[in-house]
């Protein structure tokens, strides 16, 4: 076992442990949130819950985890799902490996596990894309396993009541915290309290405007104690996303029918149905890389205009629009992406056999996966122009 001193950590005796416990539970028993998961111990849904939070908000969470549900009841219908389903239903949520990994690990429990659940925290931690944190909630939770989930709300509310003087973004660290919470988690109740933590720590306990005279156990707390709160948790300012910048080719043929490519050879949105994208450098060098302009004879060669280089990707002729919309900016985990669209129509057009490019009406689009940067492409478009009468 990890031996916290070393890392200037006193625990608590074991009498302050347990009225520590004591505190957190009946908080928690008090003011829980009904949550759809917090009403099952059925493995594959606190799974499903624990991989749709992380990320993203408990509210956005609800309607996408009961439809996923409906969708797909069992492991055996996940392990089984076709990849556009797969990605319609966690369509706008992002971190899309994740959905995929969970398939992946459906398939193992079907092949490896006869079908069911693993109940060990080692089994559970051999499926795909099943780290410590989520392993250590469904042991928990669904099993009653004293096993920790540390995730970042925890390790803030720890680093808070113990004075923790190590960067919880450093993933070193977490064997710390992890130390911290084999000695504190109740054996009696290890699920309650797991979600306790979290809870205090995503609400009362929040990075930004806690309010920790409202805590439950202010009086554990170093920090609230000491009058350190503001120094804790020791974490590093993230690194500014890389920015991208990139055109957006919404092109509409003349049946109502706009032109639409699978992503298959980029990792990132790999599997989703997008417009066309053009990368530059930057939205500076409009004169040579907007579609309404060519590259002057005395200016550098940059190679086939986008209108060039469209019409050879996709064998089209197309009447670009000079008509300007919204710029769209999505951020990724580590890049922010800057999107101008393009608009165009064409008369003449032909349908696609090498690759995975269709003509599609707007009505066909929820059977096609879009990931969020689409989704938001198509709003501004439908908004700005075809909502001003101009298809």
């Amino acid at each position: 076992m990890l031996d916290l001193k070393e890392y200037g950590i006193k625990m608590w005796s074991e009498d302050r442990i347990f009225s520590f416990r004591e505190k957190l539970l009946n908080w928690y028993d008090e003011n829980k949130r009904d949550l759809p998961w917090r009403q099952t111990r059925n493995p594959y849904h606190i799974w499903l819950s624990e991989i749709m939070l992380q990320q993203t908000r408990v509210d956005t969470v609800i309607p996408y985890y009961k439809r996923f549900l409906e969708w797909f009841p069992t492991v055996e219908s996940l392990a089984e799902a076709s990849e556009e389903r797969l990605l319609k239903a966690w369509e706008g949520l992002g971190y899309y490996s994740r959905v995929r990994n969970m398939q992946a690990a459906a398939q193992q429990i079907m092949t490896d596990f006869g079908g069911q659940f693993p109940n060990t925290y080692e089994g559970i931690s051999s499926l795909k894309g099943i780290g410590p944190y989520t392993a250590g909630a469904i042991s928990s939770i669904a099993f009653n396993l004293p096993e920790p989930a540390v995730d970042g709300n925890v390790m803030r509310v720890l680093a808070r009541l113990f004075e923790v003087n190590h960067d919880i973004g450093i993933p070193s660290n977490r064997k710390i915290f992890q130390a911290m919470m084999e000695i504190l988690i109740d054996p009696e109740r290890p699920g309650d309290f797991n979600q306790a933590l979290m809870d205090l720590g995503s609400d009362i306990e929040a990075p930004v405007n806690p309010r920790p005279e409202e805590s439950p156990v202010k009086e554990f707390s170093a920090a609230y104690q000491n009058g350190t709160m503001a120094h804790y948790p020791i974490k590093a300012p993230k690194k500014k996303p890389i920015p991208i910048y990139l055109n957006a080719l919404v092109v509409q043929n003349k049946d109502g029918k706009f032109l639409l490519e699978k992503n298959e050879n980029e990792k990132l949105l790999k599997g989703f149905w997008h417009f066309p994208l053009i990368e530059v450098d930057d939205f500076s060098q409009e004169e040579e890389m907007n579609l309404f302009y060519q590259v002057s004879e005395e200016s550098v060669n940059f190679g086939p205009s986008p209108e060039e280089s469209f019409q050879q990707d996709y064998d089209l002729k197309v009447d670009w629009l000079d008509y300007q919309f919204d710029q769209i900016k999505h951020v990724f985990s580590h890049r922010k992406w800057h999107v101008k669209i393009i608009a165009g129509q064409v008369n003449d057009f032909h349908e696609f056999k090498d690759k995975e490019v269709r003509w599609i009406s707007p009505k066909e689009f929820s059977h096609y996966p879009f990931a969020k940067p689409q989704q938001k492409i198509w709003q501004v478009y439908e908004r700005t122009y075809l909502d001003n009468g101009r298809q």
